[in-house]
């Protein structure tokens, strides 16, 4: 995969959850014309997801190479009928580790492909932490999202690019035509792609906020999803605020996950104590990967600071030097901690001190050491199935699943 280099004279547009994302996101996919491709942890069959696919079949129709790479743990329930027409029409499927599963249960749990990323046409890519679900749609409800990704076009397409392509398994990478990349200049903002992989780019993403953080001079704002992440990173930000930077999380205070927030909270006192400031957002879940230093810093991505994220995942970010970018994300996420969220005291994040303190000591113990218990994981690099028609499950298991859902949804409704 592609070193992080700074490439200088791109464009960059924020989109806020799936309202900004879906709309721009289809509608360049349906005007592509020579090559999209996409990556994602997650497709549901929901009009999100049948969205995405009636774009996808409408580019190649219009004579693009398609290719869709999906995470099998995460993208593991859609039906053959919605998959065999996308294959159909052209598009090639690619499931990123798939595993048959154990007494109905899925095994493939560690080293997911969690990254989220399009490319088209070699002009223009997306990167950030939204699925193609309805659940990033901010009309669903109690189900809704708080999320972020962002449109770039420049030189920095070219490591994006390469990034995808590397994504690819060879026998799909083989019968892709060159696409020419349009790497002009664009724009005033500086980008670096980072990725994290289980082969050389294990703490990439890490390492380029650790370096960030440790040149803070005014500010760092950080909203996060998954909020546990290494030693060094807590350490870092601790020692940012006693030299006087204003920190500031906003995590998780509606949480999808409940455990998630037990996990944030453990590493509470140890921050507050010095200072940071800590905001639980309570409008929505929290699934947004972003972080603003200073006044031209800053990233967005699929990375979570979390131990999946930072030592399992495959994961990208970018990190971009923008200085009205930082402001606008800025003044957005001020706005999230004033309006939606609630602020923790370190009187209030004490209280159950009796039972959190030992939890607190194995935690940053666990965590110290996380990087080399990580290793004694399976190593799921870059194992790819290509889908064909014919692996496809036949119509009378389609229609078994079909049957088996509606069952379960009338006794989620008789229990409800």
């Amino acid at each position: 995969m592609t070193q992080g280099i700074w490439r200088d004279g791109n464009s960059v547009e924020l989109l806020i959850n799936g309202e900004d994302f879906y709309a721009a996101v289809f509608d360049a996919i349906r005007s592509a014309r020579r090559q999209v491709l996409i990556e994602t942890f997650i497709i549901f069959e929901d009009r999100i997801g049948e969205g995405l696919q009636q774009a996808v079949i409408e580019a190649a129709g219009n004579g693009a190479q398609v290719v869709v790479t999906v995470d099998d743990y995460g993208t593991c329930d859609l039906s053959s009928v919605f998959v065999k027409q996308m294959i159909d029409a052209g598009v090639q499927i690619q499931l990123f580790d798939p595993q048959p599963r154990f007494m109905g249960m899925r095994t493939n749990l560690f080293r997911r492909l969690h990254r989220k990323v399009v490319v088209i046409d070699g002009e223009q890519a997306f990167i950030g932490g939204i699925n193609y679900s309805v659940d990033h749609m901010t009309d669903t409800g109690l189900t809704a999202k708080q999320d972020y990704a962002v449109r770039v076009r420049g030189p920095i397409i070219a490591d994006i690019h390469h990034s995808a392509l590397h994504m690819l398994s060879p026998a799909v990478r083989r019968r892709l035509e060159p696409v020419p990349l349009r790497l002009e200049h664009a724009g005033s903002a500086r980008m670096l792609l980072a990725e994290r992989d289980n082969q050389q780019h294990t703490t990439d993403i890490e390492e380029q906020y650790l370096a960030a953080i440790r040149k803070a001079n005014t500010r760092i704002t950080l909203a996060n999803a998954y909020f546990f992440p290494s030693y060094r990173f807590l350490r870092e930000l601790r020692n940012a605020s006693r030299r006087g930077v204003k920190v500031t999380l906003i995590l998780q205070g509606k949480p999808d996950m409940p455990f998630v927030r037990v996990c944030s909270r453990l590493t509470y006192t140890y921050l507050l104590r010095d200072g940071v400031v800590i905001h639980e957002y309570k409008q929505r879940a929290l699934h947004g990967k972003v972080a603003l230093i200073d006044h031209e810093w800053s990233t967005v991505g699929s990375s979570n600071l979390d131990p999946l994220s930072l030592a399992l995942n495959l994961e990208a970010n970018l990190f971009i030097r923008d200085a009205r970018l930082n402001q606008h994300l800025q003044e957005h996420l001020m706005g999230l901690a004033a309006a939606h969220s609630v602020p923790i005291t370190l009187k209030g994040a004490a209280r159950g001190q009796w039972w959190r303190a030992p939890m607190i000591f194995l935690c940053f113990h666990f965590l110290r050491h996380f990087p080399a218990i990580a290793g004694l994981f399976p190593v799921h690099g870059m194992r790819l199935k290509p889908l064909r028609a014919k692996d496809v499950m036949p119509e009378a298991r389609v229609i078994k699943d079909q049957q088996q859902a509606a069952a379960e949804l009338s006794n989620q409704e008789k229990t409800s």
